[in-house]
């Protein structure tokens, strides 16, 4: 510590002493001469005035400021002072050691020089002696070169008479490679001088010795347990042996044929889809890159027309051998019908597709890759198809289990399932199903498998086939299967419960409201940030799914409106109202009626929001008896049953429906309480209206009918938006009864109150 601390306070004092020199010679730090001060009594500048600036402090400081500025310059011009001599001394230092290494380089260079001068002469003296040595074996060196040029003329004489023998042997030795590259060296030299009688003859023997050969290499190369390096061999050495190329290439490629096809046959034990796929790369896709590679080595190695051939018909043996190989990929694919695990077919595929790169590359021109990504692109289609059937066959369970569970037998003291729960399950099910589904999808565009990269399955799989395909196809047969319940005709829709039909509306309005909007952009999220074709809007859809919410509660309303009907219709026709005795009660079915409007009203309320209603009247239970009480039924009735008063009762009864509004029995219905039982109610007094019009009443018959639109009275008209039409309804009923009266004597009405507290 003590040393770094010595070295910095010498390397600052280096620097102040620079400092110092660069401001007396006025340069700055960038090197360029700073502007020149003009103030006199700056001590630093250049115009510096001893006099004025010791009369400027001795008129702006005072004596103890005056003892600190001398002691301080005191101070500096000490500092300078050693700095000054410390940098004498460094500067005396260097120069002392570059005088040192000037003088050692004098004595350097001199002795340099004399070394240069020595070999400069043993140069010289060596020329000379090469000179004198080239001259004196010129004639020799000539003489040699002759004998040597005979000499090997010789030897390769000797190789020419002694190579049929040479040949024989490796053939005897299996040194089939020796002999074919003796005959090689010297088939040039036999065929220049066949036409000398000695070297005719040695050709003659070397060729039918060759001849031998070639049938024998013919025989292992068509020998089926030749191994590849076997195979290798002998084409390199037929070809060599001048055999035609392309019947070569054909029994290569025939020879090969048969392995690969065995490879295929074992596919077939394969248990799952990975398996299959491992086998079918590791054996047929190995054993085709193997053929391949060594094909290429031997017949396509110098560019021409052989080798461009051999490339065609390699592609084309690739081609044909490989389509039985893809048949049984598809055929295999079409199997996988397993949807619990997506993971293994997704994996199976991209092992697939990454297996295939390799002989695509090895041969451009063959349909590896294009046949392959074709078969992961329908394998994907495939599975796109199988979740949409699957999640409308989950949609029919869930519809399956709602149904039973409506339907099923009340246990004693257990609550009924609330349709509010039923709903939830429902909607939550398909929902968590939907998102499984997404799940399971998204894994063919994962980045870590080959072919999510691919043009399709950034494109058409995710806009077409995901969205479109599977998740708005899906919502049109949610909307599809519910209208079913509607259209249909026969016993599905008459055996539809009314509370699935009221259900179900309610389902296919919540998506019309949050869920489409809420799965469609779940599935863009995950699958269309790279795409942007066109898709179903939105907007669309939630039409879609609204109309069928409306249409199933049109239906809901006509069900439960025709089963009140029922029971209204069955009431008057089973009746004899002109024989009838004196109404004591009110009839039991109104009673009925009454309850199952109740009901109703509470099956609605869990499920739709009240409504709005117009205000009511504080005797809205009353007011019936405004309209078809005792004096105005006397008063409209009795003079057409007087001899002096023909007065047409019909004619009445038109000219008051001109001036009442017109009650539109089967208008859309709202989605809320009020609207859905208004509905229902206008439906059942419809029917009880035209019911009572085909029957002849008595003045008993009549009196009940009086009775039992009073009891209706007290008890429907809280359930409608507007107690008005309740009113005008039972209104007409009461009218119609009393004009197909034979004896229409009306009840009075403090009676009719009693009976209908009473009842």
């Amino acid at each position: 510590m003590a040393a770094t601390a010595a070295i910095d306070d010498e390397e600052g004092k280096r620097r102040k002493a620079h400092g110092m020199l660069k401001l007396y010679y006025g340069i700055n730090d960038e090197g360029k001469s700073s502007e020149k001060l003009l103030d006199p009594t700056d001590i630093d500048g250049v115009h510096f005035n001893p006099e004025l600036y010791l009369t400027k402090l001795r008129k702006e400081k005072s004596l103890a400021e005056l003892m600190d500025i001398e002691a301080d310059m005191v101070r500096q011009i000490r500092a300078l002072d050693s700095d000054m001599q410390t940098l004498v001394y460094e500067n005396y230092n260097k120069f002392i050691s570059a005088t040192d290494t000037i003088r050692k380089m004098k004595n350097d260079f001199k002795k340099m020089e004399d070394e240069m001068d020595g070999l400069a002469t043993n140069m010289a003296v060596i020329t000379e002696f090469s000179a004198s040595i080239s001259s004196t074996l010129q004639e020799r060196h000539q003489h040699i070169t002759k004998l040597g040029g005979v000499h090997t003329l010789l030897r390769k004489l000797q190789f020419l008479f002694e190579l049929p023998a040479r040949l024989k042997k490796c053939i005897e030795l299996g040194a089939y490679v020796q002999a074919v590259s003796y005959h090689a060296k010297a088939r040039s030299v036999l065929h220049q001088y066949q036409h000398m009688p000695s070297f005719h003859g040695i050709q003659t023997d070397c060729q039918a010795i060759m001849a031998g050969l070639a049938d024998t290499l013919r025989q292992r190369f068509r020998d089926p347990s030749s191994s590849p390096q076997d195979l290798s061999e002998c084409v390199e050495l037929l070809l060599s042996l001048e055999e035609p190329a392309h019947l070569l290439c054909d029994e290569f490629l025939s020879h090969g044929r048969g392995r690969l096809a065995s490879h295929l046959s074992e596919l077939e034990g394969a248990s799952d889809i990975l398996e299959f796929v491992d086998r079918g790369c590791g054996g047929f896709i190995s054993d085709a890159c193997l053929l391949a590679a060594s094909y290429q080595s031997l017949f396509c190695k110098e560019p021409g027309s052989t080798a461009q051939m051999a490339e065609e018909k390699l592609t084309k043996f690739l081609d044909e051998l490989s389509e039985g190989y893809f048949e049984l990929v598809e055929k295999r694919l079409r199997e996988e019908k397993n949807l619990g695990d997506n993971s293994l077919l997704v994996r199976a595929l991209d092992r697939f597709h990454r297996r295939l790169q390799a002989p695509s590359k090895l041969v451009p021109g063959c349909s590896f890759n294009r046949r392959g990504t074709e078969i992961v692109v329908r394998a994907a289609q495939e599975r796109l198809s199988q979740y949409l059937q699957a999640l409308k066959e989950f949609f029919q369970g869930c519809i399956t289990d709602v149904r039973q569970a409506l339907a099923a037998p009340r246990v004693p003291g257990k609550e009924a399932p609330a349709l509010g729960d039923l709903l939830a399950v429902l909607s939550g099910s398909v929902l968590n199903q939907i998102k499984s589904v997404l799940a399971s999808v998204h894994l063919f565009t994962a980045k870590d498998v080959a072919f999510s990269d691919k043009p399709y399955f950034k494109g058409a799989f995710c806009s077409q086939g995901v969205r479109e395909g599977l998740i708005v196809a899906f919502i049109k047969s949610v909307c599809q299967s519910a209208r079913q319940f509607c259209d249909s005709p026969g016993e599905k829709s008459a055996n539809t419960p009314p509370m699935l039909l009221l259900l179900l509306s309610r389902l296919c309005l919540d998506y019309e409201t949050s869920t489409i909007s809420y799965i469609l952009t779940l599935t863009d999220e995950q699958f269309l940030g790279q795409d942007h074709s066109p898709v179903t809007p939105v907007s669309s859809l939630c039409s879609l799914a609204r109309s069928t919410a409306q249409t199933l509660l049109n239906q809901y309303v006509k069900s439960q409106g025709l089963v009140i009907s029922q029971m209204l219709r069955k009431s008057v026709e089973t009746r004899d109202w002109v024989t009838t005795i004196e109404p004591r009660n009110v009839r039991a079915v109104m009673k009925r009626v009454v309850e199952d409007i109740t009901g109703v009203d509470v099956q609605v309320g869990l499920l739709y929001e009240e409504g709005v209603r117009k205000a009511h009247s504080s005797d809205s239970s009353k007011r019936t008896f405004s309209v078809y009480s005792s004096s105005r039924l006397q008063g409209r009735y009795a003079q057409s049953y007087t001899p002096s008063a023909p007065l047409d009762t019909n004619l009445l009864s038109n000219i008051q429906k001109l001036f009442s509004e017109r009650i539109d029995i089967f208008s859309t219905v709202q989605f809320n309480k009020v609207s859905i039982l208004t509905g229902i109610i206008k439906i059942s007094l419809k029917t009880f209206l035209e019911c009572v019009r085909l029957r002849t009443f008595g003045r008993f018959g009549l009196q009940q009918i009086q009775v039992d639109c009073h009891y209706l009275q007290l008890y429907l008209w809280r359930f409608v938006s507007d107690e008005n039409l309740v009113h005008c309804l039972l209104d007409e009923v009461v009218g119609s009864a009393a004009h197909r009266c034979l004896d229409p004597a009306p009840m009075e009405q403090s009676v009719i109150e009693v009976i209908c507290e009473r009842g």
